[in-house]
């Protein structure tokens, strides 16, 4: 019987690669009665392992109605929507394909679906495996999830290299170390930034700027009001003001493929014989102001000098 469909259906949404602790820990979840109060729930299974669900071990089972996906083909807006119809779902928990890409899902969930939740499960003993040989398979599963799960984690020494791995992608998850007797720690690693956030003028080093766009943009109360000092490339539209430009760097965030032009809006103290992929050093003071690149407001620099200058040695930027 198809039933109305809420306004909004929370979606619980777990990543990672096969053997790597999802439906184990979704099992677990299920089986928590406090994660139920009598909601319907569609368990959407795109990557079956060896475990498998024990569906009468649900504290709800009765209101658990589980659809395997195994074929990207039927990630679709009118398949999940269907699915959530015939059952009535009210909430919907996602076990992901690790080799799909997130935006596959994405562009496929219907209309009133909001992440509620996004973890992101590794195998600790292929981890560092999957992260040469499928970086951006990785990428994407760490890029925008609030946790990242290292299960069978039993080496300390690697500690570092995993929480490097992550920092490198984001600094704004959590991250979990699970360990093979259930204890279980969070990385506590201080990440301190390249540069001195604090000074007068924030100088940031041609091989820190991947880092520098990333936390400005992640961060952009700490840098409001304050002067920053880079090298960047410039780019020009006739579109916007004489006195605006964009400046920023070329930033490889994965691998080769997923190379992106990071720049920011830039008001000039007056007009320059500027043109496109031109390098300048800017001092210029941090503004949340309304410009036209950003269809709204966002991160302006207000430039107190401008120099041309010659490209650095490296003109790829990276996370190292």
């Amino acid at each position: 019987m198809r039933q109305k469909l809420p306004a909004q259906t929370p979606v619980y949404l777990f990543l990672g690669f096969l053997e790597s602790g999802k439906t184990k820990f979704i099992q677990e979840t299920l089986e928590d009665p406090r994660f139920s109060s009598g909601e319907k729930t569609l368990l959407l299974v795109m990557e079956e392992g060896e475990e498998e669900y024990e569906s009468i071990r649900f504290a709800e089972a009765e209101n658990v109605s589980l659809a395997v996906i195994d074929d990207k083909a039927l990630l679709t807006e009118a398949y999940l929507t269907q699915l959530q119809t015939e059952c009535g779902a009210e909430r919907v928990v996602v076990e992901y394909n690790g080799m799909w890409l997130l935006e596959d899902f994405f562009n496929a969930m219907p209309e009133g679906w909001m992440i509620n939740q996004m973890m992101t499960f590794f195998d600790s003993a292929t981890f560092l495996n999957y992260n040469a040989n499928m970086r951006q398979l990785v990428f994407d599963k760490i890029q925008s999830t609030q946790l990242v799960v290292f299960n069978r984690f039993d080496d300390e020494e690697k500690k570092m290299e995993f929480h490097k791995v992550v920092r490198g992608i984001t600094r704004q998850c959590d991250i979990v170390y699970e360990h093979s007797d259930g204890k279980a720690d969070f990385d506590d690693i201080e990440d301190p930034l390249p540069y001195d956030i604090n000074a007068p003028v924030i100088t940031v080093e041609d091989r820190d700027y991947a880092f520098f766009y990333r936390d400005l943009t992640e961060n952009l109360e700490a840098y409001l009001g304050k002067t920053v000092k880079f090298k960047g490339i410039v780019a020009t539209d006739k579109r916007l003001e004489p006195t605006d430009i964009v400046v920023g760097r070329h930033v490889m965030t994965c691998c080769a493929d997923d190379i992106q032009y990071c720049g920011l809006a830039c008001v000039l103290p007056a007009v320059m014989e500027l043109k496109t992929r031109d390098w300048i050093s800017v001092t210029a003071k941090v503004e949340l102001l309304k410009h036209r690149i950003y269809k709204g407001k966002g991160p302006v620099l207000v430039a107190e000098k401008v120099i041309v200058c010659e490209p650095p040695e490296e003109q790829l930027a990276t996370f190292y």
